[in-house]
């Protein structure tokens, strides 16, 4: 895949690739959609459902998945690792962790970068209390959220 090149009033096209068992990140890339589409054309797509040979072509693609068993979530890891023939292409990666000590953003960008992908922007979100119903999300994601989406 070639990168894209803008002039001024084009539309740039978003792929949004998320896994959530809780519903922390369905909440994350759902927003991040909505925020987005001020700015361009969005696709949204679940892990299980994306199809590493088939992805549709974006300008920008986001990943937002937890980290489970200290790593990246399963569906997400099999689809990252998968990717090919992304060269000059960029992309943006979320994270949502239990975690005190740490997140899966180096593993997300380790996996992405053999793709070709170039990480633009990165943010972590350490869940909390509520994570299993899907609340677990810290006060201010939403501002937090906004700010990462002014940097793609």
């Amino acid at each position: 895949m070639l990168a894209r090149h803008f002039t001024p009033g084009d539309a740039v096209k978003y792929l949004v690739v998320y896994w959530s068992r809780f519903g922390n990140n369905r909440k994350l890339a759902e927003h991040l959609s909505k925020v987005l589409m001020r700015k361009g054309q969005v696709s949204l797509l679940t892990a299980d459902r994306a199809d590493p040979d088939a992805l549709p072509n974006a300008d920008v693609y986001v990943f937002s998945a937890a980290s489970e068993k200290f790593s990246i979530q399963t569906d997400m890891k099999k689809l990252m690792k998968a990717l090919k023939g992304f060269e000059g292409r960029k992309c943006a990666i979320i994270n949502t962790h239990g975690l005190r000590w740490g997140n899966g953003l180096g593993k997300m960008r380790k996996m992405l970068s053999r793709s070709g992908l170039q990480v633009a922007a990165e943010l972590d979100f350490r869940v909390g209390e509520g994570t299993d119903k899907g609340n677990g999300l810290p006060e201010g994601w939403e501002k937090r959220l906004e700010d990462f989406a002014a940097k793609l």
